[in-house]
């Protein structure tokens, strides 16, 4: 949808929309307010009618929007916010487990390393505990494969964990030749 098509009033504050987004969710929902610059609109989900009191903010790019209609125009003031609830123990709890994933994903991302050994390091993490040691993956803290990432390359731990090893790393340079090959 093209918001510069769209009437001025479409997104005035405090309007009543049914909306469905370009990921075809579709919810109702007021608008609180909307910046033509960055095309965001802030929307106040759940209309009065509904059951709950609680309603979630939204921030939605216009763009993702595929079709609107219109419900009507509130006469409460989206901005008078001596009615809203923030629970913010429970937004605190949702930043630090963000933050906690975010600090996992980026332990799993090795420095220096060529996107095959990270493509050979992820299809390993998929089974079996691995951390990065600088640029060798140690798997269930035992095992070691350092470059070039071969088969060979696997070095420590017993003989069934290095085993294990040499398969999925076997296997996963198959499909990324066979992925390569196919491109």
């Amino acid at each position: 949808m093209d918001p510069s098509t769209t009437n001025d009033d479409s997104f005035a504050i405090g309007t009543l929309l049914s909306l469905t987004t370009t990921f075809n969710e579709t919810f109702e929902c007021q608008v609180i307010t909307y910046d033509r610059p960055s095309n965001i609109l802030v929307l106040q989900e759940g209309l009065k009618s509904s059951q709950s009191s609680r309603r979630n903010i939204r921030l939605l790019k216009a763009n993702y929007i595929k079709e609107f209609t219109f419900l009507g125009k509130s006469a409460d003031d989206p901005l008078d916010f001596k009615k809203c609830f923030l629970d913010l123990n429970s937004l605190q709890s949702k930043e630090e487990a963000a933050v906690r994933q975010a600090e996992i994903d980026f332990e799993r991302i090795g420095v220096g390393v060529t996107a095959e050994a990270q493509s050979l390091f992820d299809a390993l993490s998929k089974t079996l505990p691995v951390r990065w040691d600088k640029t060798a993956i140690v798997v269930m803290n035992d095992v070691r494969v350092s470059s070039p990432y071969l088969a060979e390359s696997v070095t420590g731990g017993t003989a069934a964990a290095n085993e294990r090893v040499r398969k999925v790393i076997e296997l996963e340079r198959r499909r990324l030749q066979t992925r390569g090959a196919g491109q």
